[in-house]
């Protein structure tokens, strides 16, 4: 008798039902991406979808790769949530990221691991200048976050492909993208072979371990969550709202200014030569899927790193679908049908509140009955 309440308890707290919700979202992405395959062609369906769920053990090391990036544009995404926020704009500030982290690869000559380091600073610089505009016009003329960050997604996106392709030092003509660059800016390896990981998956973590604890632990974290829940009220309490929510959009767009820096910045498993970045007017998908990772660990610090890895690990059993004769798109449509999903996580969390309320309350009566 004296278990049934504390296990109640523990199933009410807002981590466990955000956790089911976020479940229930990723179960439901995962079923209509079976049934789709099956539909598609029946006899290869159920083998295609394991190869999916499994493909990441092929691919170990690029599964954490690619999960760097999303980690840290998740984090930009779900930490301007938490002030009430939506910055759609992570993609263009991540494009800025990448294009000061290599600017400074190839134009500042250091030597050494300074030259990474200023490379990483820069890209983190690139993401607060693009994020600043947004907060800008934000704060001051009370323009809405979601018009002018997805407006500055192509205008930095436009900015980076013309400042490339017009840089004879950065961009190779005739291979259509930019040079290798030079060793001494590429993050050095955590050892996995025939892969790209690097110690930037390593700073992700110690990102999002630090962006908890602001939030979490800080009165300036505190002053930033009032001021997303009621902008008045934190305002009439003698909070600064129009510092606060340039300070969110400037710290949220140097998270994904780093999100490109890491991925840029990654050594190749191929001696002498670099990750490259070709001009083809294309948004970066890494901004994108951030939301989707920032959504499906409902923006908490923590769950982002998971919900990241995750979104990594499908994406890369996705790349082996045509294995069992399967595009990988069909991975971009069990992520939509999750972040679709995930969208409700608020309404999943009260559905899952009454059931065991209702399950709760039907103890209480055959507990009295049995009296």
């Amino acid at each position: 008798m004296n278990k049934s309440p504390s296990k109640l308890k523990f199933t009410k707290t807002k981590g466990f039902n955000s956790f089911l919700a976020s479940l229930m979202a990723i179960v439901l992405g995962l079923l209509v991406g079976l049934v789709v395959m099956l539909i598609a062609d029946p006899t290869r369906a159920f083998g295609g979808f394991a190869t999916v769920l499994t493909g990441g053990f092929r691919k170990f090391g690029d599964v954490f790769y690619f999960a760097t990036p999303l980690i840290m544009t998740g984090l930009s995404v779900g930490f301007a949530y938490k002030m009430g926020l939506f910055n759609i704009g992570a993609a263009g500030q991540y494009t800025m990221g990448m294009f000061f982290a290599m600017y400074v690869g190839f134009m500042v000559p250091v030597s050494g691991p300074m030259h990474w380091v200023l490379a990483i600073l820069a890209g983190m610089l690139g993401g607060m200048l693009w994020g600043a505009i947004p907060g800008f016009f934000k704060a001051y003329f009370n323009v809405n976050e979601v018009i002018t960050s997805i407006m500055f997604n192509y205008i930095g996106m436009y900015l980076v492909d013309m400042w490339v392709s017009n840089s004879s030092i950065m961009y190779v003509s005739d291979m259509a993208r930019t040079n290798y660059l030079p060793q001494s800016v590429l993050l050095p390896s955590l050892g996995f072979a025939n892969s790209n990981l690097n110690i930037s998956f390593i700073f992700a973590i110690v990102a999002a371990l630090l962006i908890w604890t602001v939030l979490e632990k800080t009165t300036f974290g505190y002053e930033l969550k009032a001021t997303g829940f009621n902008k008045n009220a934190s305002i009439y309490a003698g909070m600064n709202g129009k510092r606060n929510i340039m300070v969110s959009l400037i710290i949220s767009g140097g998270l994904a200014g780093l999100g490109g820096a890491f991925f840029l910045l990654a050594p190749s498993s191929i001696a002498g030569s670099s990750i490259t970045y070709e001009p083809i007017n294309i948004l970066a998908a890494a901004g994108f899927n951030g939301i989707a990772v920032a959504l499906l660990g409902v923006s908490n610090p923590i769950g982002i790193i998971f919900s990241a890895i995750f979104i990594s690990w499908l994406q890369r059993g996705g790349t082996l679908a045509n294995i069992s004769g399967f595009r990988p798109e069909i991975i971009d449509l069990v992520i939509a049908v999750i972040i679709y999903f995930s969208a409700f996580a608020i309404a999943m969390k009260e559905g899952f509140m009454r059931l065991i309320s209702k399950k709760k309350k039907k103890n209480e009566l055959t507990s009295k009955e049995v009296k």
